[in-house]
């Protein structure tokens, strides 16, 4: 769990980077409507719950460097009675300074009122533009509303600044804290994939096998998944983010299961491939192997100073020569690489960040004349994810390889000491993977 203290350092971070004559204002989350009156589940803006783990919608969180009475304002809403009877507790403006670290809090009713004079004085707003239009409405129209006052000596803003820059930086490294949340999210993901090669025989369902995980992330206290569930059985696994999970798994087939869960507020991500009947087929054996050495290779290029693309061309270059080598790529590994040709059956790249989202914060090159990757640091955490997609309707290749579709994923934390699996705990080699299915 992450602690208040944390939440602390990490608002002071960002003030000091900001400056004195700064201000940020960071929104929350709103409901979103699923039909009618009924409400998709709430999840708060992965920013704000990172400086606060303020949980409510209809939040504005606002950091004010050097303010005497406050740096830190919350904009909530109120205490209801007659509300929280229907929809549950509020924290209220008590609970935000009590529980989560405000100087200050307001009624979010009360912000087009007081945030302006907030605004007013200060250099620089920082602000992350274009993610939420309402916000970005009233903001233009503090700030004009401020401008018109200058000849009364009412100073606006001259320039909003980007705050993701700043936030995403700080959330590409992971504290101690952070990584133990994320080992606890990664180890009930990885006893849920576990738990579905157990329960798959051929006459199940997609469905069932995602309804044995997402129940085990409940019952071990995860939020919810941290994406849509992928379960893709024969052709299904070729399609990448295939979330329909309605047909019937077949023997001889076999099952790609992509799934992970949240848990307090972090995401695991782990994708394992196996055989329906639990028993690979020669065919489906040798490009597992493939695959599975590639990732090999790449969790291995996962060291502080090397470059974040060298894993996926470490990957490329064994899937790329294990495809010569089985005759479904012709000519020499260096020009086919060249030329991409592996593209054909491997077209996504090894690996993204992991944090808060599944698809995590953070740039991937840092700028400069080369614009060229980043280097790994301690504290990042990526995913492995080589795959082999072999389409049922590509008549270049023999019948016996159409269809397949393997895919292994791996979350890795990058330490001083080297790469850490954090859901290794969930077989991946095809002996252990019949073993456990069979046994």
């Amino acid at each position: 769990m992450i602690k208040a203290e944390e939440y602390v350092r990490r608002r002071r971070n960002l003030m000091r980077q900001m400056g004195n004559s700064a201000i940020a204002i960071v929104p929350g989350a709103s409901e979103q409507v699923r039909s009618r009156d009924t409400h998709f589940r709430f999840r708060q803006d992965s920013n704000l719950r990172y400086l606060c783990g303020f949980p409510e919608p209809e939040a504005v969180l606002v950091l004010i460097p050097g303010r005497e009475n406050g740096q830190v304002v919350l904009f909530c809403r109120e205490k209801d009675r007659s509300k929280e009877i229907w929809d549950g507790f509020r924290e209220g403006q008590e609970g935000a300074i009590a529980n989560y670290g405000a100087d200050d809090a307001f009624p979010i009713s009360d912000m087009d009122e007081i945030l302006p004079g907030l605004i007013e004085g200060k250099e620089k707003v920082y602000y992350s533009m274009g993610l939420y239009p309402e916000l970005d409405k009233h903001l233009t129209s503090w700030i004009n509303h401020i401008r018109s006052q200058s000849r009364s000596g009412v100073n606006p803003p001259g320039e909003i600044v980007d705050l993701d820059h700043l936030v995403h930086e700080m959330r590409l490294i992971k504290s101690a804290s952070e990584l133990k949340v994320m080992r606890k999210a990664a180890k009930i993901s990885a006893e849920a994939h576990a738990r579905a090669m157990r329960f798959c025989k051929p006459g199940a369902y997609e469905y069932q096998l995602q309804a044995e995980i997402e129940h085990y992330f409940s019952m071990q206290g995860a939020e919810a998944p941290a994406y849509s569930s992928i379960v893709g059985g024969g052709a299904n696994a070729c399609v990448l983010h295939y979330i329909e999970n309605r047909a019937q798994l077949e023997d001889g087939d076999l099952v790609l299961i992509d799934a992970g869960c949240e848990y307090q507020g972090y995401a695991a991500d782990i994708t394992r491939t196996f055989p329906v009947g639990g028993k690979f087929s020669a065919e489906q054996r040798a490009l597992y192997d493939i695959v599975l050495e590639a990732q090999d290779a790449a969790v291995d290029a996962c060291k502080v100073g090397r470059r974040f693309i060298e894993p996926h061309e470490a990957s490329v270059r064994v899937i790329t020569q294990g495809l010569v080598d089985l005759g479904l790529l012709k000519g020499s590994v260096d020009g086919l690489i060249e030329k991409r040709e592996y593209a054909r059956f491997y077209m996504h790249r090894v690996g993204h960040w992991l944090g808060m989202d599944v698809h995590d914060v953070g740039d991937y090159k840092v700028e400069g004349a080369s614009g060229d990757w980043r280097e790994f640091e301690v504290g990042m955490v990526t995913t492995i994810e080589p795959g082999l997609y072999v389409h049922q309707d590509d008549k270049k290749v023999a019948k016996r390889w159409r269809g397949i579709g393997i895919r292994i994923e791996d979350d890795v934390a990058i330490r001083k000491q080297g790469p850490e699996l954090m859901t290794d705990s969930v077989v991946k080699h095809p002996d252990d993977i019949e073993a456990l299915m069979q046994g």
